[in-house]
């Protein structure tokens, strides 16, 4: 019996999240049945986060125990054999037994993508947020360079557990032109119940006009007293990368804060 590390990529769209619920589609639900049809007996895989609702991955990241006597290319081929279209393992290696997806990683990347366009495009908006008026770049460059360090992000979400701490530490946040889209990007040590989607639905409030810069500070300063939001809606996120070694500090480039890239 060995443990496996599976980089598993997913469209949420009609998935009612990631963590197995009674009667709902559920993304672990059919990675579990594939693993059924292999003789994986196991209770349930472990997975480093649980998205939600409408949620998308390109980097999730799963383990489980398995008595597998192939390569792991042919594993990996064998459980895309057994998956829907909606589901895809991208890699599978070997990894120690005590490796536990979750509590071993050190960063997790996700990226929100928007579309600025006042007509709608049905092609684009299945993974995408379509807004309008466009959004003001001066504006959001400054007020995402805030959300960079150790901050208190209660305003933005809650608590994976009743009275855990609200702080979590930001690596990186920026916006990237990309080609008929804008994209956010933030990588951080953890993240509160939908804090990347709360923080978006307020940066595009400032982007629009509708909240000022320093009411977006306000909402780091006194989280306790007030609240972000509304939530951007789900179909624009994606879990891109899970890390589990330390950030490279050695090429001297610095943590993004608030760019705006055309690359």
């Amino acid at each position: 019996m060995e443990r496996y590390k599976a980089i598993v990529a997913y469209d949420g769209t009609d998935f009612a999240g990631f963590q197995v619920q009674a009667g709902e589609p559920t993304v672990q639900a059919v990675l579990e049945d594939a693993l059924g049809g292999l003789g994986w007996s196991g209770k349930h895989l472990l997975a480093a986060g649980r998205t939600d609702s409408g949620v998308h991955a390109l980097g999730q990241v799963v383990a489980f125990d398995l008595h597998w006597p192939h390569p792991p290319e042919a594993l990996r081929e064998a459980l895309n054999a057994r998956l829907p279209g909606s589901v895809r393992c991208r890699e599978v290696e070997r990894s120690t037994l005590d490796f536990h997806p979750r509590y071993s990683a050190l960063w997790r990347t996700y990226r929100y993508r928007l579309v600025e366009s006042r007509m709608a495009n049905p092609l684009a908006e299945r993974f995408a947020w379509r807004v309008w008026p466009a959004l003001q770049r001066d504006d959001l460059a400054e007020v995402t360079a805030l959300i960079v360090g150790l901050k208190d992000f209660g305003a933005f979400g809650t608590a994976p557990k009743r009275g855990g701490t609200t702080l979590r530490h930001v690596l990186r946040a920026e916006w990237r032109e990309a080609e008929e889209a804008f994209e956010f990007t933030i990588q951080a040590n953890a993240y509160l119940y939908r804090m990347v989607r709360m923080l978006v639905g307020s940066l595009v409030r400032v982007g629009q006009g509708r909240l000022t810069p320093g009411e977006f500070a306000g909402l780091l300063d006194e989280p306790k007293e007030r609240s972000g939001g509304p939530a951007a809606p789900a179909r624009g996120l994606c879990l891109t990368k899970i890390e589990y070694d330390a950030p490279d500090e050695t090429d001297g480039r610095p943590p993004l804060a608030g760019a705006i890239s055309e690359t």
